[in-house]
């Protein structure tokens, strides 16, 4: 490749870069209303499943109670938590994009990252479980779920604290 071409090549990406860095500051507003539509979105959901979990603990296996938890718990997680963390995801990212610069110096958010990625993992956790009601394979007591239950919640306060108190 000659280097006018490489030349080219770079001024264009340098473009395309910088217009869609005008995209993101000019929505930035829009980004972070559907930034936290989605957490709210995700929320629901996360401090739903467990519940369901409960009472589905508590169900017979095979009986029509469990066959009724396992398609509303596969629905929850398949039609409303998984697009509502990924959508949580793409418009988080999308507002560091747009601030890149804040990410390095703001320690409240750094915070906020690891305590977003541990409501993930709480995420990843209730797949798993959803996965082992559905072949009827689940150990855990009903007990057991509504102390999961407080898991998002606790992790939510903590979020919304340090977005909100910015408390370092």
């Amino acid at each position: 490749m000659s280097n006018l071409a490489h030349f080219f090549i770079v001024r264009q990406a340098s473009i395309a870069l910088d217009q869609a860095m005008d995209f993101l500051t000019t929505h930035y507003e829009w980004l972070k209303a559907l930034h936290v539509i989605a957490v709210i979105a995700w929320m629901a959901g996360m401090l739903y499943l467990p519940r369901l979990f409960v009472y589905h603990a508590g169900a017979t296996k095979g009986s029509e109670l469990s066959e009724t938890f396992k398609v509303m718990e596969r629905r929850l997680l398949r039609l409303i938590m998984n697009p509502a963390m990924i959508a949580t995801f793409l418009f988080g990212g999308l507002i560091v994009a747009a601030n890149p610069g804040y990410l390095m110096v703001q320690p409240w958010l750094h915070a906020k990252l690891l305590f977003v990625l541990m409501m993930a993992g709480c995420h990843g956790f209730f797949a798993v479980c959803v996965k082992k009601f559905s072949k009827d394979e689940n150990t855990r007591s009903a007990k057991f779920y509504r102390y999961m239950n407080e898991v998002p919640t606790l992790l939510m306060i903590v979020i919304v604290v340090l977005v909100v108190v910015k408390p370092f």
